[in-house]
């Protein structure tokens, strides 16, 4: 809100609703107190079409940020520096109609790996940017998981019960993703040992804690920081899923447990996963949606 005020949006606050009103976008300077992908995303969209020139500085270095350059372009915007800390945008007067291809999904093909390590499978992900989940591949490493890497596919195997990683810490990109810590506390909870998983993007990013524990799962919290005592085995339970990726690791904590799981709410994981199900159902799961 603070870029797109300093880009000349008038945005009014009242009884819990925002009313944005533009007359004008003039390009300007925008530093950003924190690399936020929605904010850098969202000050790139309205700079295309800006007065001028608009800079960002301290812009997120996330791959859906080079994305959202690259597909801009492809429609007749002027934009560099995307992957880097400055973004400089020159504004134009109208975007064309293009075809794009979206690229692979990096927290999906993450999740599906930490599906692979939850349940002792064996799985082959094809059409993946490796570089794009290296953070995920060495923590997967670290908890013992075997991984083979081709050019844009990845094999996962597990042969024995998956390892504690002693400290997880969540970043901005190319540091451990925020988007794949609840998937990762899933697969910890039934790790040999003790695991600590530090959030520093998101508060509020702990809300699937308490539905694990009512599967079984032995976690502790403090402020930002989750210590986990891995148990032997998770136990089916019915579950609510308060936000997306802590609907996706309640998922993926129920292809571990004993016994069924039922997931409510699971209009959160739709906002990520297409058709989450059909997804796991290729790799062998048992998950069927009840409507």
């Amino acid at each position: 809100m603070k870029a797109l005020r300093q880009l000349g949006v008038k945005i009014k606050e009242a009884h819990g609703f925002l009313e944005c009103e533009v007359v004008k976008l003039d390009g300007t300077e925008i530093h950003l107190d924190y690399p936020s992908v929605g904010a850098t995303e969202n000050t790139m969209l309205l700079g295309v079409m800006a007065n001028g020139t608009t800079k960002i500085r301290n812009a997120a270095k996330e791959p859906e940020i080079v994305e959202l350059q690259t597909y801009l372009n492809k429609m007749g915007a002027k934009v560099s520096g995307a992957g880097t800390s400055e973004i400089i945008i020159e504004g134009v007067n109208k975007l064309n109609r293009v075809e794009h291809k979206i690229m692979a999904d990096r927290i999906v093909a993450g999740t599906m790996l930490v599906a692979g390590a939850m349940t002792g499978g064996d799985i082959l992900l094809k059409n993946i940017v490796i570089d794009h989940i290296k953070p995920i591949i060495s923590k997967l490493k670290e908890s013992g998981c075997i991984i083979e890497e081709k050019s844009d596919s990845l094999r996962l195997k597990t042969n024995k019960r998956i390892k504690a990683i002693e400290m997880t810490k969540t970043l901005p990109y190319p540091g451990f993703p925020t988007d794949m810590q609840a998937q990762f506390m899933s697969l910890m909870a039934i790790a040999k040992g003790t695991s600590i998983i530090t959030e520093t993007v998101f508060e509020n990013r702990f809300k699937h804690v308490d539905e694990l524990m009512r599967m079984g799962a032995n976690i502790k919290i403090d402020g930002r920081v989750a210590v986990i005592q891995g148990v032997c085995e998770l136990t089916g339970a019915n579950v609510t899923a308060k936000d997306l990726r802590g609907g996706a690791a309640l998922v993926l904590a129920g292809l571990g447990a004993e016994g069924i799981t039922i997931v409510n709410n699971v209009k959160h994981i739709d906002r990520g996963y297409d058709r989450i199900e059909e997804m796991l159902k290729s790799l062998g799961a048992e998950v069927y949606r009840l409507n």
